[in-house]
């Protein structure tokens, strides 16, 4: 589903060097054909190479007594106007003006507590998080635009 009243955009891109971890935000990442965001710990060549969440869902998931930022529950990621988990596998999703991505996974079982869990008593990755594959690369920045590619 898509919010018509909203613009679908790009609000925070975030990457890490190791699994697991908060990732950290960056202003544009460059998108590897079939392999992920350069130098992102969840690059390579396997169907979970770029990850989403929506920006709506982060700011449920907060307290007044504790702020969440994006980059917390290890997204890459972050969009307005987009409810992800009703997207279907196989979707594409054009991401700024040249990079394009697959859906392949909604959700995802989580083996143990990693340290978003520990940060903030609850990790919705797996519950609302999407992951998709990169068809065609491409840099992206924090503004872009996302079209659903019929």
């Amino acid at each position: 589903m898509i919010n018509r009243g909203n613009q679908v955009k790009i609000v925070s891109i975030a990457t890490s060097k190791k699994k697991g971890t908060i990732k950290k935000c960056i202003d544009q990442a460059e998108l590897i054909e079939n392999h992920g965001i350069k130098e992102d710990a969840h690059a390579g060549d396997w169907h979970r190479q770029l990850s989403f969440l929506a920006a709506e869902s982060i700011e449920k998931a907060g307290t007044l007594e504790f702020k969440l930022n994006f980059g917390d529950f290890a997204e890459n990621i972050a969009t307005t106007g987009i409810d992800w988990k009703s997207q279907k596998i196989g979707q594409r999703v054009s991401l700024g003006k040249d990079a394009l991505v697959e859906i392949t996974q909604i959700g995802k079982e989580c083996h143990k507590k990693c340290a978003i869990y520990y940060r903030t008593g609850d990790c919705i990755m797996p519950k609302e998080g999407v992951f998709a594959k990169i068809l065609k690369g491409g840099t992206i920045k924090v503004g872009d635009e996302i079209t659903l590619v019929d």
